[in-house]
């Protein structure tokens, strides 16, 4: 969890990681799973028109493997 995260407001707020779990579910409760499936294909979509269908492959060889840190 980055620190980030666990940032409260001085007043006992919720943390930002509460805040955007909260949204997220009102966003589901409204509008429901079908309009979180059509924004996901919209930006497949994008994605294929802006780097063609072959950059599918690639990140798909990549898929599951875990990146190498670099060292500092």
């Amino acid at each position: 969890m980055a620190i980030q995260d666990q940032v409260q407001n001085p007043g006992g707020g919720m943390t930002v990681r509460e805040a955007g779990k909260r949204g997220g579910e009102r966003v589901k409760a409204k509008y429901g799973t079908e309009f979180y499936e059509a924004i996901g294909r919209k930006g497949g979509e994008a994605t294929k028109e802006k780097y063609g269908p072959s950059f599918y492959e690639v990140i798909g060889q990549k898929g599951g493997q875990k990146l190498k840190r670099k060292s500092s």
